[in-house]
C-alpha cells in the first residue's frame, strides 16, 4: 500500500523554498473510491507549485493518478495557501 500523503509530500517539498511550512493532509470524501489530497503552503509556494498555465499542478496531479492506481481510487489534489 502506498502512502499517498508521503508520496505528495516528496514531490512537493523538492519544488518548495520553505519545507517546513509544507503540509499535505487527506480529506473525507463523499465516495469510497477518491481520495482527495489538500496541499498547504504560504502563498509564493503554491503558486511555484501550481505553476505557469497550471503545468506543475497538472503534473503533480497525475502522477499521483499513477500512484493510487494500485488501490484503485481516484486522486483529487487541491492547493491551498495561508
Amino acid at each position: 500500500m502506498v502512502d499517498l500523503e508521503k508520496t505528495l509530500y516528496d514531490l512537493c517539498s523538492a519544488i518548495v523554498d520553505n519545507e517546513q511550512a509544507l503540509s499535505v493532509k487527506t480529506m473525507a470524501s463523499s465516495s469510497d473510491n477518491e481520495i482527495l489530497l489538500y496541499v498547504y503552503a504560504d502563498g509564493e509556494d503554491v503558486a511555484r507549485l501550481i505553476g505557469r498555465k497550471g503545468s506543475m499542478a497538472s503534473s503533480l496531479r497525475q502522477m499521483m493518478s499513477i500512484a493510487a492506481r494500485n488501490e484503485h481510487k481516484r486522486v483529487s489534489v487541491k492547493f491551498e495557501a495561508y
